[in-house]
């Protein structure tokens, strides 16, 4: 019998100044058997860096041909697709060619650094692709805010990025390895 997901109740409360974006989102997130709460945080921060009304968790870790979160326009087409992790650079250049733009979520400190080394080259060519590393430090506290249900608050002001919980707070180091269109 195969092992269920973990079923996470989150309150997301995003205040955007910079995108001047203000909403409380009620989310359900399956934690894949596989993920970590490290992996898990990374998404909900994904998912807060680019919230709106046709934002939604996808598959990720259980198919192969979606990613962790998408946004999908009114015809079906794929506007926005974010990965979490190190994706391959097949994977990479298949979503590329699938969806307006593409956004990648690279978390684990010297792993990402090496990863970025071997992809950097082949993947900069592609003009709709972003990568985006979160430092070591970061992911970490990220995961010590993931028990079962929370409340969380997240603060976005001139790049700076704060997830904060009724007792934590986290400041987010984000490194744009590559910015895309």
């Amino acid at each position: 019998m195969a092992i269920k997901a973990t079923i996470f109740k989150v309150g997301l409360q995003i205040a955007d100044i910079d995108r001047n974006y203000y909403r409380d989102h009620a989310l359900t997130i399956a934690r894949h058997p596989s993920e970590t709460d490290e992996r898990m945080m990374v998404r909900l921060l994904a998912f807060a860096r680019h919230a709106g009304p046709a934002l939604a968790f996808a598959n990720g870790l259980s198919a192969d041909d979606e990613p962790d979160l998408w946004q999908r326009d009114l015809t079906g087409a794929i506007e926005l697709w974010i990965d979490v992790g190190l994706p391959d650079e097949k994977i990479i250049r298949r979503a590329c060619g699938r969806a307006r733009r593409v956004v990648i979520y690279a978390y684990g400190g010297r792993v990402a650094e090496l990863w970025w080394q071997q992809c950097a080259a082949k993947l900069k060519r592609i003009g709709n692709l972003a990568v985006i590393n979160l430092s070591h430090a970061s992911s970490r506290a990220l995961a010590e805010l993931a028990p079962r249900s929370r409340q969380l608050h997240c603060t976005v002001q001139e790049g700076q990025i704060w997830l904060a919980s009724p007792d934590e707070r986290v400041q987010v180091d984000l490194a744009v390895w590559m910015a895309g269109s």
